[in-house]
């Protein structure tokens, strides 16, 4: 993911002297490009020995992601705060047994508690404070109007929970988000690159030819391995064999997973490639 990480990088002029607090709000932008542990893990080695970033800043600018039920953290330090109406709500520090719940388990609380417009404001702006940014924020408060309605609440209780300027802010995200991917979509890939084209070149080679480096390159994408790995690579019925990276270990057979999904004409490319590899 380094073209991702680069392009991130140069679009917004990060860099590693910025403070931790301006590089916040790009958050967003990474995690939505990242979608998965893989291309994040890629994108932070990139930030690091690339970009010459700290490990705070990268754990920052990407941080991670847990996976099962959404869970709030509330550490909010006791003080006053003005919550976007002409009234002024005291935020109090949690106690032990609220300082980590999900945000269903906080609307079923106020509901039994039968908590007033005010407080309920209060707690469903406390649920904003520890979001990375005003998206995530804004994602939270929907998130316990639901719930909330799920329970049952009057649209008053509901209704109070909504902050215009968390929802503009949001909504300054969502559009900065589309322009950044129209851009990036704008970018017109010749067609020899994509993975269609790769499948009827496969399809069309002559085994009994000597192969150019365009088939080595096709090979190496139909089976999503490196160049080091063709030549110690087996399918076999068990499956695939023979990692470089298994190199010293057993080679014990793994699933076989290739863009051409039949074995034996895979199995033929790959051997096509091996016997051109071995005779120079």
């Amino acid at each position: 993911m380094s073209a991702i990480t680069t392009k991130i990088v140069e679009k917004y002029n990060l860099s590693s002297e910025m403070s931790v607090s301006n590089l916040r709000q790009y958050i967003s932008e990474f995690l939505k490009n990242l979608t998965d542990d893989r291309k994040r893990n890629q994108a932070r080695r990139r930030l690091r020995d690339g970009f010459k970033f700290s490990s705070e800043q990268v754990s920052i600018l990407i941080p991670n992601q847990r996976s099962g039920k959404t869970k709030v953290k509330h550490k909010v330090p006791s003080s006053t705060l003005n919550i976007a109406t002409s009234d002024t709500y005291q935020i109090p520090d949690p106690t032990p047994q609220n300082s980590e719940e999900t945000i269903g388990e906080l609307a079923q609380r106020i509901l039994r508690g039968k908590l007033s417009v005010k407080d309920v404001r209060a707690k469903a702006y406390t649920l904003t404070l520890s979001a990375p940014n005003a998206n995530a924020s804004s994602s939270r408060l929907s998130r316990l109007r639901r719930e909330l309605k799920n329970l049952g609440a009057s649209f008053q209780i509901i209704e109070t929970t909504k902050f215009p300027e968390i929802t503009g802010e949001a909504n300054e995200i969502q559009r900065n988000r589309r322009k950044f991917v129209e851009a990036f979509e704008r970018i017109d890939y010749p067609d020899h690159f994509t993975l269609e084209s790769d499948k009827e070149r496969l399809d069309s080679y002559d085994v009994s030819i000597l192969p150019d480096l365009q088939a080595l390159a096709d090979v190496m994408i139909m089976l999503c391995i490196r160049s080091a790995e063709l030549t110690s690579l087996h399918i076999t019925d068990a499956g695939v064999i023979g990692y470089a990276k298994n190199r010293g270990q057993p080679d014990i057979p793994r699933k076989f997973r290739s863009m051409e999904k039949n074995q034996e004409r895979a199995k033929e490319l790959l051997t096509w490639i091996q016997r051109a590899i071995s005779s120079g």
